[in-house]
């Protein structure tokens, strides 16, 4: 039994020494978004992010499930050592060999540079780099859904150098919602982004804008491409985003119309349950939860036409 053990420990010890490395450098850097993500204490930019709590845990089960053909796979150092290696196959894999120095090199600097933002891209590029220097082009293919969820889950500035240019999108929730709490017989008046409710002042902010819901939605819509095998069905992908894009706008219409109607009638404790509470976490679940209703009907709907469409 003993000698079993140390036969497995032997023939794995690399892959150990490797995770036990990444665990060290990257379980703290999880822990703070996790920790950020559902006490809602880390900054609003990587709140944007949060659809990350079943992103990265969902990217980790695929990467499990392929654990067998990745390790069928030939790592690039076992084909340029082979001899009766093509010199064509040798040259893809020195090529991936060197792409994954490069990333890996990448994923040190940015990791040693200490800034919140280079340390969080490091996640990302040191896995890619280590897909291509572990297995190559083939391993860097197999596990290329898994590396998505993790870069689209990752915090970073994009949110914030995008919100100068959601005005439009300002206005045109602004102008949605007075025009529904008008149709409500409500006194109201809209300017821009701005909605006189009641005598009271609304203003759709830039992070009221729905993006972080946006870009939840079509995470999430991702995902369930993913895990009911349609990711590859191109009418499905076309319609399913599409329709993901409507629902999340018109969510948020209606979310920003109660909150002006909440506010323009001095409802604070409402107000502040759907704005911060647990009010909005509650709305957004339910919006989520009716991607998956959508998918339903559109595998039905689509089912007829993709069946005649296989060989």
């Amino acid at each position: 039994m003993r000698t079993a053990r140390l036969s497995l420990i032997e023939r794995y010890w690399s892959d150990v020494a490797l995770l036990g490395l990444l665990t060290l450098m990257y379980a703290p850097l999880l822990v703070h978004w996790y920790d950020g993500w559902l006490r809602k204490s880390i900054s609003i930019e990587h709140e944007y992010f949060s659809h990350g709590l079943i992103g990265l845990p969902f990217a980790a089960y695929i990467a499990w499930t392929h654990r067998r053909r990745w390790q069928r796979l030939d790592s690039p150092q076992d084909v340029l050592h082979r001899m009766t290696a093509r010199p064509k196959q040798r040259q893809e894999f020195a090529g991936a060999t060197l792409s994954g120095a490069v990333f890996l090199l990448m994923a040190g600097v940015l990791y040693l540079s200490g800034l919140p933002d280079p340390v969080n891209i490091s996640f990302p590029v040191l896995l890619t780099g280590l897909c291509l220097w572990l297995k190559g082009i083939p391993g860097l293919k197999l596990q290329s859904f898994p590396l998505l969820l993790v870069f689209l889950a990752t915090p970073n500035e994009i949110p914030y150098l995008i919100t100068p240019y959601t005005l439009p999108l300002q206005a045109f929730i602004a102008g949605s919602a007075g025009f529904v709490l008008a149709q409500l017989g409500m006194d109201v008046t809209v300017q821009n982004i701005y909605l006189l409710v009641g005598g009271k002042l609304v203003e759709v902010a830039p992070y009221c804008a729905g993006l972080k819901m946006l870009f939840t939605s079509l995470y999430v819509a991702l995902m369930l491409l993913y895990w009911t095998d349609n990711l590859r069905v191109r009418p499905i992908v076309i319609s399913f985003l599409t329709a993901t894009i409507a629902i999340s706008i018109l969510a948020n219409i209606v979310r920003n119309t109660l909150l002006a109607y909440f506010h323009g009638t001095s409802q604070a404790a409402a107000f502040h349950w759907l704005h911060d509470g647990w009010g909005g976490d509650g709305y957004s679940a339910i919006m989520l939860g009716l991607l998956v209703v959508v998918i339903r009907h559109l595998e039905a709907f689509f089912a007829p036409a993709v069946t005649q469409d296989l060989p």
